[in-house]
């Protein structure tokens, strides 16, 4: 499955909401999400209305090793 091309940093938050991320703190143009599942875990994603793919799939990636799953799972997990 591919990563989906027109996503929002408020769409991907959402999505990751999912595996227990909140947001903790909106701070200029960033949003900075936690999760305490697995370990406390911090993630910083730009706050635009269209994420580049490249900066989605850095992201899913960091995401992915966190949670011992393969980015493939992750993204079937967040936008089935």
């Amino acid at each position: 499955m591919k990563l989906p091309r027109c996503l929002s940093s408020d769409d991907l938050a959402r999505a990751l909401g999912s595996c227990g991320y909140q947001v903790t703190r909106r701070t200029g143009s960033h949003l900075r999400l936690t999760s305490a599942q697995q370990g406390e875990h911090h993630i910083t994603i730009p706050r635009h209305d269209s994420l580049r793919v490249g900066t989605i799939s850095a992201i899913v990636r960091d995401v992915a090793e966190h949670h011992g799953m393969t980015k493939q799972e992750l993204i079937i997990r967040l936008f089935p």
